[in-house]
């Protein structure tokens, strides 16, 4: 759990109030000194104020997302507008609230903020598993790979990657045993998982 805000007594009290509530949580003066210290790949979620000196809360969640963090960010800030808001939540931010924020409402944003960043992180490592499985072919089999998956006959394919039905065979039955699939629905499916835009980050 990060709080990353310029105002010492309100830094101090959100992570009284988080703390007591079960949460283990670092904080933050500015936003240059988060993308400093915070992990790329931490889990949790961040309470953000917008307006800061130097670097601003929708200048980090722009940082951040260049760098592909996957933290939910919920803002919270006490000059907020509609433009900023809008901003923030096309962006990819979890909430914005207004300062001050009432307990339940701040603990069950920060909630649903935590069970998005676990869900992201599960499907994130899924995908690198998948990768790893796919380093372990061969070129001649990654380019069997690529072909079946669109759809290419084994004769096709041993026409376009001039060698035998009987090599290409061969061939997909490796990549089929090493990436732990049945069918080729399956080999399509992987990789369409592969492809998705949001495995990119992953």
């Amino acid at each position: 759990m990060h709080v990353v805000d310029d105002d010492a007594s309100f830094r101090a009290s959100i992570a009284r109030l988080l703390r007591a509530s079960g949460f283990h949580v670092i904080v933050y003066e500015s936003a240059t000194q988060f993308l400093e210290q915070a992990p790329v790949d931490a889990c949790g979620c961040i309470l953000l104020d917008v307006q800061m000196p130097g670097l601003s809360g929708l200048e980090l969640q722009d940082g951040m997302a260049d760098r592909g963090c996957l933290i939910p960010i919920i803002f919270l800030t006490g000059h907020g507008d509609i433009p900023m808001c809008v901003r923030a939540t096309k962006a990819g931010a979890e909430d914005f609230l207004s300062k001050p924020v009432p307990k339940e409402l701040l603990l069950g944003s920060v909630r649903r903020a935590f069970l998005r960043s676990e869900t992201a992180h599960e499907h994130y490592d899924r995908l690198g598993a998948l990768r790893r499985l796919v380093d372990t072919l061969t070129p001649r089999q990654k380019a069997v790979f690529a072909l079946v998956v669109r759809g290419k006959l084994n004769k096709q394919i041993a026409f376009e990657l001039r060698t035998s039905v009987r090599t290409v065979k061969a061939h997909r039955h490796e990549v089929m045993f090493k990436l732990k699939v049945r069918s080729v629905v399956e080999l399509v499916s992987l990789s369409e998982r592969l492809s998705a835009p949001d495995a990119v980050r992953a």
